[in-house]
């Protein structure tokens, strides 16, 4: 399935806005399941179900608040930034390649906002081959 009308980012360019602190932060969702979420994630990124995802996080947000949905490679996220879009959201971003790519890159991924890890949850066998072994996490 396609997604023409999410716009998607790089993740050299979601790294640059997080290092830019001129420019208004991004909120940040994992549109992973809980055990993914748990075993790592973007710093400050909060979980929203990919299957249901619950809105309430957001209630508070204003409509045109940037904000950056990923999942392991892009799929998952491009489906929940679709229903934020048609929720009115205007600024929403799908990160391209994922969290994959943002560990194949060395990027900073975290168990918690205060414990940096190197290991990712490989979603699964097929999947899982688009993630540096170094970087699975034992299922």
């Amino acid at each position: 399935m396609n997604f023409p009308t999410v716009s998607q980012i790089t993740t050299e360019e979601f790294a640059d806005w997080l290092l830019n602190p001129v420019k208004p932060q991004p909120f940040v969702l994992d549109a992973r399941s809980q055990p993914e979420y748990e075993i790592s994630h973007i710093k400050t990124a909060l979980r929203i179900d990919p299957v249901a995802p619950g809105l309430t996080a957001l209630s508070t947000e204003s409509k045109d608040t940037p904000i950056i949905v990923y999942c392991s490679v892009g799929y998952r996220s491009a489906k929940v930034a679709q229903q934020l879009q048609r929720q009115g959201f205007s600024q929403i971003y799908n990160l391209s390649g994922g969290l994959f790519q943002w560990a194949n890159e060395e990027r900073p991924i975290f168990k918690d906002d205060a414990h940096p890890t190197q290991l990712v949850h490989p979603y699964d066998p097929i999947w899982g081959k688009m993630l540096k072994t170094s970087y699975h996490a034992e299922n």
